[in-house]
């Protein structure tokens, strides 16, 4: 649960600071948030969300 919070606020800021940098208009920005809250209601949100599982898991066993 930790992790989807802090990647949906990680991706949230990422948002506004494209949005800001006019990188990105607002309305399409909207519908992309639209869409991967519509994505999550869908049968592949267990399959991506077990993929960003990994990611995330593959990117915590890095040692620097």
């Amino acid at each position: 649960m930790a992790l989807s919070v802090s990647f949906v606020l990680l991706l949230g800021i990422l948002v506004v600071v494209l949005i800001r940098s006019k990188a990105v208009k607002p309305g399409p920005a909207i519908v992309c948030v639209f869409f991967g809250f519509f994505l999550a209601s869908t049968s592949m949100a267990p399959s991506i969300n077990r993929f960003m599982t990994g990611v995330a898991d593959m990117i915590g066993q890095i040692r620097f």
